[in-house]
């Protein structure tokens, strides 16, 4: 674009909308075709199982970072880079031959994650405030939509195509990405001045790095083993060190006094304890509907098949995306982001009482899409309206980081759970049952967290959000 040409704000969401989308799917993408890529990589489980723990590490370490330097060095900049190398990363995917060839791919792609907190930045700064709260809206929504249709995708190729297409077909949404925000999304002239703090990305990058390895090793080393809890205590040590290195700098990568922001604290616990409840889905979902009618519960579903139950998910998390705008105008994003935890947790909780039928588990998917879709595109809005323009991508980023990283936890729970129940070789139902009721609890609890936020009279948007509802 020549200096000073700013392109309409619908075509710069819909290029930041296929990135995100590329990225969300790339997430959960491979989860259907790990049996698959086991058998063809000759692996065991343990060893697949990195091919999503090391996207996880590298997503949860690079998104704050990403974000941060985006604040630093330009937002538009940083986005056409973090998909150069995304993009390098899922081609590196679609060639790959061997089990390590693969980790690092994953790991490169993993950096991807920054997309999301350059992208609210870039709407902030660019976009009229009315339209604000909807585009973030949707961009936080996209998620979880991504992550629904990237389940879906990798089912239908898994069972018709080679695995590697997993990588090919986003590779083409990435490359469009990636070549469009170079043409059409404008530099934004907010900056915040600095430089790298690189001790304090070392100890974040070391912490995050063996907290996360010892949630997603403990189906391997146990909750209760010597050493998961050592890696996990060396991790919450280094983290330490790593808030300490952050409070004394003068030049912080992640700026400490932000997370004692009311507003921002708040969103990043409801963040991680709707991450926990929420991912849980995308796996035992499409599990409990392909287990054989032999064992009492299960319905026999194909690997396609089982995914459909997550499409009425992916659907409703789409329309409430796309209404994000209308909702925080007329409520208020704290009243969005408690009644959206009130409804995902209502729809595990349906599922706890109550799994006998199919039609049990597509009306609990399709509330879980409703609720999921409120609280994402809350969050969202409710971090950017509480930070100063310059901290929009390190703030987002973070909160996009506790997602993940509550993700991780709830899906390793319920892996141990479904481990802890097996008969015939087959999950049984009570691990099912204790893994509904574990996500209930933890939306239950994020429901408590997000009355905590604070009411919309503080937000900073809202007398525009009032005024675009009025004249719509």
């Amino acid at each position: 674009m020549e200096p000073g040409e700013r392109s309409h704000p619908n075509v710069t969401l819909a290029v930041l909308s296929v990135a995100g989308l590329a990225f969300s799917m790339l997430s959960s993408a491979v989860v259907p075709a790990l049996p698959t890529i086991q058998h063809d990589l000759h692996t065991s489980e343990n060893g697949v199982a990195w091919i999503l723990t090391a996207y996880l590490l590298s997503a949860s370490v690079g998104t704050a970072i990403i974000g941060r330097l985006g604040d630093m060095y330009g937002k538009e900049h940083l986005l056409v880079w973090t998909l150069v190398v995304l993009s390098a990363g899922t081609l590196l995917a679609g060639v790959s031959n061997s089990l390590a060839l693969l980790i690092v791919a994953r790991t490169i792609q993993g950096a991807g994650g920054g997309i999301f907190p350059l992208a609210f930045g870039i709407i902030r700064d660019e976009f009229p405030r009315e339209r604000v709260a909807g585009s973030i809206g949707l961009m936080s929504a996209l998620l979880g939509i991504g992550g629904g249709v990237g389940i879906l995708a990798g089912a239908a190729i898994v069972e018709h195509l080679s695995w590697h297409w997993l990588f090919w077909l986003p590779l083409v949404l990435i490359v469009v990405a990636a070549v469009c925000t170079w043409r059409f999304v404008p530099e934004s002239p907010v900056r915040l001045p600095g430089r790298i703090n690189w001790p304090a990305a070392a100890l974040m990058s070391g912490g995050m790095t063996l907290l996360l390895i010892g949630v997603s090793e403990t189906t391997t080393w146990g909750w209760g083993s010597a050493r998961t809890i050592g890696v996990l205590a060396a991790g919450a040590l280094i983290c330490v060190a790593w808030v300490a290195v952050e409070v004394g700098s003068s030049q912080p990568l992640i700026d400490m006094t932000l997370m004692r922001v009311r507003a921002v604290w708040t969103a990043n616990l409801s963040a991680f304890l709707l991450g926990a409840g929420m991912y849980v889905s995308f796996v035992v979902f499409p599990q409990f509907a392909q287990l054989p009618t032999s064992t009492g519960f299960g319905f026999g579903a194909s690997v396609v098949g089982s995914a459909l139950y997550l499409l009425p998910s992916t659907i409703g998390m789409f329309v409430v995306g796309f209404a994000a705008g209308r909702i925080a105008a007329r409520f208020g994003s704290k009243s969005a982001l408690v009644a959206g935890s009130v409804i995902t947790a209502g729809s595990f909780g349906l599922l706890a009482a109550q799994h006998g039928h199919v039609y049990d588990m597509l009306l609990s998917s399709a509330l879980l899409g409703i609720g999921i879709g409120l609280a994402f595109a809350a969050l969202g809005n409710i971090v950017v309206q509480a930070v100063d323009d310059h901290q929009t991508g390190v703030a987002s980023g973070m909160n996009t980081v506790m997602r993940t990283v509550g993700g991780a936890l709830g899906g390793q729970l319920t892996a141990t759970f479904l481990a802890d129940h097996v008969r015939n070789g087959y999950p049984t139902v009570a691990g099912f049952t204790d893994s509904f009721v574990l996500s209930t609890c933890f939306l239950v609890v994020c429901a408590a967290a997000a009355l905590l936020v604070p009411g919309r009279h503080s937000t900073q948007y809202v007398d525009h959000f009032e005024e675009a509802a009025a004249i719509d």
